[in-house]
């Protein structure tokens, strides 16, 4: 009767320990919407994406970027500012009248104009150039965006991956407390030994090292997820629910279809549009610009008053060695930067094969911790201490604690890990640019 009275009492105190597995469980459970995790008081996974996504500086400073490249694009192919002419011709520089305005009666003051107009195929070659420094700038805001919000998911999901270690630690408190009263009463009453009452005052230290440590590796997470979200860590508050980090946003084949629309390449599209627009300026260059130019000349004396128009045309003669070598450098340039696009293509697939076979391992340690290994933990260390409860040894407690600890610092590990690969995957691209 002593044995199933203590194995009842133990299974009352650690009841709060199957909040453990609950708990696990809702990493399966799906993400609760932002609304419903700010009225519960919590910071959902959701909630802490999108307002990083907001309020992020550098998100403004590419919002500028955009701003002064559309500024840049209104004026690409506008005419030239008109030139004002002053000035005085004819004027005397020797003899009796030298350095006189009315030394001479050829001498001239001179008001006028000129305007210059670039070929139209340079001005809409410029303006081609400028719509693609826009486009390209926007992509860079969206490029920003993502790696933004993969930093607060990562963040956001470390943080709860430690909450839930040091939850799994706490719960552990109950028992390694039962067993030190069985073993202080068993030493009262001449049945133990002060060994086994030190060695399970040890064990509870050892839990409360863990917690220590898994308190700091807390704070450090939450410390990082602040930063994201531009507050400090004591304003935050209780983790939501996370997202199911055993599903992918996107399928695998899409993932692998895409990687020309993903982040990592998204800049290079714009690259190479902004070097095909500057081949078309530098061909651009074998068309004559022209100016014409008017201006009123007054003369002294009984001289008549004139004007002047003029008429200037580029001549580019010699293209051979001017601009169709510019060309030549454009196009050169260009081949480079599609090699370049090439090898990062290469680079990306390689990296997303490589965090999806990392997920899939890492998804099937968590699963098969969550539903297998973390209960049997649990189940044999509760039998364990009853058994010491019952007369038993100290010893099977203690090794079967020591792997349920292990156990739980390996799932806490695990779970960091696979929320660092599942963001990195979730975030390649926005949700709308999932269609192959």
């Amino acid at each position: 009767m002593h044995f199933y009275s203590n194995l009842r009492r133990w299974r009352m105190v650690t009841a709060s320990a199957s909040g453990l597995i609950i708990g696990f469980l809702a990493f399966f459970t799906p993400t609760t919407g932002a609304a419903e995790g700010i009225a519960a008081g919590q910071l959902s996974f959701e909630e802490a994406v999108a307002l990083a996504g907001r309020s992020a500086p550098v998100l403004d400073a590419r919002s500028s970027d955009v701003t002064a490249a559309q500024a840049e694009a209104t004026r690409a192919a506008a005419l030239p500012d008109p030139q004002l002419i002053v000035g005085i011709e004819n004027l005397p520089v020797s003899g009796s009248g030298a350095f006189r305005p009315d030394g001479n009666d050829m001498t001239m003051k001179k008001i006028g104009l000129m305007q210059e107009f670039p070929a139209r195929a340079k001005r809409q070659a410029r303006q081609l150039i400028a719509d693609r420094q826009v486009d390209r700038a926007q992509a860079l805001g969206e490029i920003e965006r993502l790696e933004v919000q993969e930093q607060a998911a990562q963040a956001w999901l470390a943080a709860w991956a430690a909450q839930r270690e040091l939850d799994s630690y706490a719960a552990l408190r109950a028992q390694a407390a039962l067993a030190i009263n069985v073993a202080k009463a068993r030493l009262s009453g001449g049945t133990g030994s002060a060994i086994d009452a030190m060695a399970a005052q040890a064990a509870a230290l050892e839990i409360e090292n863990r917690i220590d440590g898994s308190q700091a590796r807390l704070q450090a997470a939450r410390a990082s997820l602040a930063r994201w979200l531009g507050t400090s860590p004591g304003h935050l508050p209780a983790f939501g629910a996370a997202p199911i980090l055993t599903e992918l946003p996107f399928p695998e084949a899409v993932l692998l279809s895409t990687i020309d629309r993903q982040r990592e390449l998204l800049d290079w599209r714009y690259r190479e549009a902004i070097a095909e627009a500057e081949i078309g300026l530098a061909a651009a260059d074998k068309r004559p610009d022209w100016s014409i130019a008017t201006a009123y000349a007054q003369r002294d004396g009984s001289r008549a008053d004139m004007i002047m128009v003029e008429l200037r045309i580029g001549l580019p003669l010699f293209a051979g060695n001017r601009q169709d070598r510019a060309v030549a450098a454009r196009r050169a340039e260009l081949a480079s930067l599609v090699a370049e696009r090439e090898e990062a293509r290469r680079a990306q697939k390689e990296a997303i094969e490589r965090a999806l076979a990392e997920w899939r391992g890492l998804k099937q340690q968590v699963v098969r911790k969550e539903r297998e290994i973390l209960p049997l933990a649990q189940d044999r260390s509760e039998t364990a201490v009853a058994a010491f409860g019952g007369g038993g040894s100290l010893q099977p407690w203690l090794d079967a604690r020591r792997d349920e600890l292990e156990s739980h610092v390996q799932h806490a590990r695990h779970l960091a890990e696979l929320g660092r690969v599942w963001a990195a995957l979730a975030f390649l691209m926005p949700r709308e640019e999932s269609a192959p």
